[in-house]
């Protein structure tokens, strides 16, 4: 096999077992069991895991358990804190404990107490935080929404069952925010151009990380586009399939500095009170056929997407 084909072939194997891991992050994730997700003997996987992530599998797992813990602490404030350990994958609420105070230096509760505080001191002084975002959730933990967009995204949020659909995608790895935004320019639109994929073509943005929770050199976000089953993709894109299912959906239209308020409203205000409770499906932003963009404006459309099920 050619070297370049090569790598490329490493690349996509070791994508499946990231995105097994988060699929599946509640359940026993064993060597054994991602292994044979990447088709490597168990004895070299994880000395391959390791290198190519600069992470220890175990290590990366609990990290991974711990930032969605985190962000479910956040968004689901009603929730027991035990339920959210179980739910990511934690067999005890000791070892959740453990893990929790030493990535975070305190505990699970006094985090979620804390991220309050400042929540509620932020609205008191009037401070509004607005980061660029392109097409990725951003740290919704860092934003303060306005009464009046407050109000417009619970009469605008809809439960939807979409379908399955596949995507080839580049993956990001860093910051969110100017440096997504030249991914996009840099790496997806000539490769779109180059595959006949026009700007009218449906596009999702996938953030599988809150930089508010996840370092900011390991957050990840994919530029993908919707392809057919049988696409095969070339220059280095890779293909998945994003889940179906019960989806919350916001129909967004606004400026860049305004949809970090739109994720934070539907995160933080909208969804504790919905009955509904995020599961571990990525959330993502998308920009179906016709989707607009006003380039003298700014202004644009697309649908903020959440992954749901019954609280």
């Amino acid at each position: 096999m050619p070297k370049q084909d090569s790598r490329a072939e490493y690349a996509a194997r070791m994508h499946r077992v990231i995105e097994a891991i988060d699929r599946n992050i509640d359940q026993t994730l064993d060597l054994d069991r991602l292994a044979a997700v990447a088709h490597f003997s168990p004895f070299h996987f994880h000395r391959l895991f390791t290198a190519w992530t600069g992470e220890t599998l175990g290590d990366y797992v609990r990290r991974r358990r711990i930032e969605l813990a985190a962000v479910h602490l956040i968004a689901q404030p009603r929730v027991p804190v035990l339920q959210i350990a179980l739910g990511v994958g934690f067999g005890s609420g000791e070892a959740f404990a453990r893990a929790f105070k030493q990535r975070y230096g305190c505990s699970a509760s006094a985090w979620r107490a804390l991220q309050a505080a400042q929540r509620t001191q932020k609205s008191n002084s009037g401070h509004v935080n607005s980061k660029q975002s392109q097409a990725a959730q951003g740290s919704f933990a860092e934003h303060e929404v306005s009464p009046r967009l407050n109000k417009e995204i619970i009469m605008k949020v809809t439960i939807i069952d979409r379908p399955p659909a596949t995507i080839a995608y580049f993956r990001h790895l860093g910051p969110y925010g100017e440096t997504v935004a030249r991914f996009w320019q840099d790496t997806y639109i000539p490769w779109a151009i180059m595959n006949k994929l026009g700007p009218d073509h449906a596009r999702y943005g996938i953030s599988h990380d809150d930089p508010g929770v996840t370092a900011p050199e390991q957050c990840r976000y994919d530029a993908c586009a919707e392809v057919s089953p049988d696409f095969v993709a070339t220059g280095g894109a890779l293909k998945t399939t994003v889940p179906g299912g019960k989806y919350a959906v916001l129909r967004f239209k606004g400026i860049v500095e305004e949809i970090g308020e739109a994720w934070t409203a539907l995160l933080r205000d909208w969804l504790p009170a919905s009955g509904y409770q995020m599961d571990s499906r990525p959330c993502f932003e998308y920009y179906p056929r016709g989707a607009t963009y006003d380039a003298n404006t700014g202004v644009f459309s697309c649908e903020i997407c959440v992954p749901v099920a019954p609280l």
